[in-house]
Formats: structure tokens, sequence, C-alpha cells
């Protein structure tokens, strides 16, 4: 085999490998400097995957040469090379982003075990993404988790503390619900690959255990993503994390657990259980709503601008579960594509949100007059960040909307009540955004207020500016996204 077959048990086990390393590097900037490599490197074999799987492959990678079942595999088609790009490349712009930050966030005492559980953490989530096994999403759940919980607290603001024990309360109900109805799965069918979990429960003639597990599973996901009701950790998480730690997890981690989701209900549950897409749809489709107007109110009357991103993000979190409430190629290409566009709209915008706190000292809004013109590039990115989440043209996040509005259509007379509720969303991120820009714009700083030193460094301008252009990019040239999230939900439906 060739260092190209290689690659997908690289992408896991390069920053498996150096995690270790950075731990036990002491010098100066040697753990910042091991973990960015890692990460980029772990991007780039990310987007040597997908320029492979966008022809329609799928790679399917035999750890030890054990065959499935009985070996463990790695099952990368188009839907899950479209999230490791996401995980690897919003880590490595993150980490890349954040050299000042963090020397200014993170002491030198915490650096070694702060950068080893941040490569873990993208292990994790990358190894969530292409793993084929239903047990082992779960082992990989756990060391993006448990490394989550360290970076959040890493946060200077003591309440760091308080928001990280909330986390792991609810983050641990999550996994154990999975858990549970993985373990409903395998007395059921005797088997833990996804691929072989999906043409055995066929055979199944007692589905109550599988309904059991079907339930299990999809709230503890639920949980693990945020979905309205289910949102209290990720508030305060997003607040009292370090600035760099959020821009990471508000673009990938709860992308991961709705892919997981889409996963399982879809290639497992879909096509064994009957009218199973109603039953997501009845579960999944009034928590998106609820999601998207309370998610959008809380953010319109919130004053610090990481909550205020936060709760957008709850909102944000609700169009992707409608999308997979939809059961439709659409409506799943629309949330695929959400997941991706939302995480690069997302991560600039927090990046933006850095460099305001590196200046201000504070991410309160009202503390933030006249910042448009002391920090004209930095909210000339988090303006256009605002574009793409309220949908405006030529944003990204306009093309994830236009399918989730396609795919509503395709649902009949309910479809005409889910554009309308789209639309209105969509409105309301227009207040919410418009809120911070009339106090950075038309408003002047208080008298008393201490002068602004002027722009960002440009080593934390420049990757904000990167990520904000790529979102500029995919909004005007989508193709990538958009192929590989078609592939990826037709896959799921069993339409190819």
């Amino acid at each position: 085999m060739t260092l190209y077959d290689q690659l997908p048990a690289l992408l896991i086990a390069v920053p498996l490998f150096t995690a270790p390393i950075a731990y036990l590097l002491r010098a100066h900037g040697l753990p910042w400097a091991a973990a960015t490599a890692a990460v980029v490197m772990t991007f780039i074999i990310s987007c040597s995957i997908a320029a492979t799987v966008i022809g329609g492959e799928t790679i399917v990678y035999e750890m030890g040469g054990w065959p499935a079942p009985y070996g463990i595999v790695l099952h990368i088609d188009a839907l899950s090379a479209l999230l490791a790009m996401l995980v690897t490349g919003s880590s490595a712009a993150a980490l890349i982003f954040g050299a000042k930050s963090l020397a200014d966030e993170v002491g030198e005492e915490i650096a070694p075990s702060f950068f080893a559980a941040w490569i873990l953490c993208t292990a994790g989530l990358t190894g969530m993404v292409v793993t084929g096994d239903a047990f082992n999403i779960f082992v990989f759940m756990e060391i993006s988790s448990l490394s989550t919980y360290i970076l959040v607290s890493a946060g200077p603001d003591r309440r760091a503390l308080v928001a990280t024990y909330r986390y792991i309360v609810m983050g641990t109900i999550g996994a154990t619900f999975y858990l549970i109805g993985v373990g409903f799965l395998y007395m059921s069918t005797g088997t833990l690959n996804t691929m072989d979990l999906a043409a055995r429960l066929g055979d199944v003639t007692e589905l109550r255990p599988v309904l059991v597990a079907a339930g299990f599973i999809t709230v503890g996901l639920a949980l693990k993503a945020a979905i309205f009701p289910l949102h209290s950790w990720m508030p305060n998480a997003y607040t009292f994390a370090p600035n760099v730690v959020t821009v990471f997890i508000a673009a990938a981690s709860a992308k991961v657990s709705l892919y997981v989701m889409m996963r399982i209900d879809y290639a497992i549950f879909y096509k064994n259980i009957p009218n199973h897409e109603l039953q997501l749809a009845l579960l999944l489709a009034p928590m998106a709503i609820l999601a998207l107007f309370a998610g959008s109110m809380l953010a319109i009357y919130e004053r610090n601008l990481k909550r205020l991103l936060a709760y957008s993000s709850v909102a944000q979190v609700g169009y992707i579960a409608l999308g997979i409430a939809m059961s439709s190629v659409a409506g799943l290409t629309g949330a695929i594509v959400h997941m991706f566009n939302h995480g690069v709209i997302k991560g600039g915008m927090f990046m933006a949100v850095a460099c305001l706190a590196l200046r201000y000292r504070s991410v309160n809004i009202a503390n933030l007059a006249g910042a448009g013109r002391a920090m004209p590039w930095t909210m000339a990115a988090f303006v256009i960040g605002g574009l793409g989440l309220i949908g405006v043209p030529l944003t990204p996040g306009f093309i994830s909307k236009w399918y989730l509005v396609l795919g509503a259509l395709e649902q009949g007379g309910f479809g005409a009540f889910l554009v309308m509720v789209i639309l209105a969303s969509s409105l309301l991120a227009v207040i919410y955004v418009w809120k911070v820009i009339e106090v950075a714009y038309f408003k002047e700083p208080r008298a008393n207020a201490a002068p602004i030193e002027g722009e960002a460094p440009l080593v934390m301008l420049i990757p904000t500016w990167i990520v904000v252009l790529t979102g500029i990019w995919l909004g005007i040239n989508s193709y990538v996204p958009v192929t590989l999230a078609t592939l990826g939900a037709e896959t799921l439906l069993g339409a190819r």
C-alpha cells in the first residue's frame, strides 16, 4: 500500500500521536507549534480525501487489515469528508489565529496540557466523522468531550469553571443516552459496524428495543448538538471559554453531533423502522422551529457579544435540525451545507470578537461604541459574517437557506409555513446583527473610555480575513460544499 492509501488512518493517527509530544514540550511556543503542525497536516489530508470522494467514491479503510464487521473500519464518503474538512480546517485556522490571543489568555504553566487537549479534541471530532463503528463513535465522542472540558475551563474568567461543570453534566447525559441506544442495537443485532447494523436490522422481528435505541440515540445527540430546549450548556461554554477555543468549538463541535444524528437516523433507522422519517420529523421539527425563534429572541436582548453569538448558534442549529427533519434530498442538502457554511461564518465572527476583546478588554456590546472607526477592518469582518447569518445573497448563508427553502417547498401545504418560518427567523437575525452595528458605527465612546490602540495585530487580522474571504467565495462558488452535501444526502436517503 502507498502512503496515499494510508491517509484515512493518518487523519486520526497524526493528532493522536502528536498530543503526548505537545504535552512533553515545555519550551515557550513549542506546544503551540506542535499542535498547529499536527492540525494543519490533518487539514491537508482531509482536503486530499475530499478531492477523491467528490466524484462519488467511498473510502473504506480496514484497521489492521481486519475486514468488517469483525474489525474496525474507517468509512469516508462525501458527507464525512466535508465534515472532516470543517473540523480540521476550523481547528487549524483557530490555532494560527490564536498565537497571540492564547498567549494572553492561557498561561505558560498550562500551555502543554492545553495544546495537547486541543489536538485530542481535533482527533476526537474527526474520529466521530470518519469511523464506521457505532461504539467507536462513542469512544471518539468521549475523547473530544473530555478535551473540550479542559479547553473551556482554561478561560481567564472563573465562571469558566461553572460553565465547564454544566457542560460536563449535560454532555455526560447526552453521551450516556447515546451509549444506551447503541447497547440496545447491539442486543438486537450482535454487531456494532454501522453498515452491518443497517443490514441486520432488516431481519429483526422485535422492533421495540430498536425503537428505544432510536429514541435514546436521537435525544442524546440532540443534547450534544444543543438543539433547543437542550441548549443550556452552550451559551456559558461559548462565553467564558478562551476566545480562540470559542472559535473552534462554535465552528465544529455541535455540527459533528448533528452529523452523527443524520448518519445513524438515516443510514440505520430510516430503512428499518416503519415511518421513522415521520417520527423524526415530529421530534425535530417543533424543536427546530422553537430554536429559530427562541435563539434569535434571546440574541436580540443579550448584552454580551459572545453570548449573543452563542444564542445565534442555537437558532442556526435550528436551521440544520429543520433540514434533517424534512427527509428529502433538498432538505438534507440544505442542512449539510449549512453545517459547513455556518462553521465558516461563525468561526470568522468569533475571530473578529477575539480581536475586539484584545483591544477593548471587554465584549460587552455597550463598551464597543465607536469600534467601527477604531477597528474598521475587524468590524468589517464581523459585519460580513453577520450578513451571512442573515442569508444575504453572495454570502454562504444564502446558499444553505436557499436549499432549505427548496426542501420546505417539497413538503406540500406545510412547506409554505416552513418557508415563512425561515424568512421570519432571518429577519430576526437582522435585528441582533444591526444591534451590534449600531453601537459600533453610530454611537460615540464614553468620555471616560480608555483610548484604543488601533487595529488588531496582523497575525490575528490576516487569518480572520482569510476565513471571511473564504465565506464570500463559498457564497459565489459553492461547488465543493454543495456537491459533497448533495452526494451525502443522496447516500443517506438511498438515492445513490
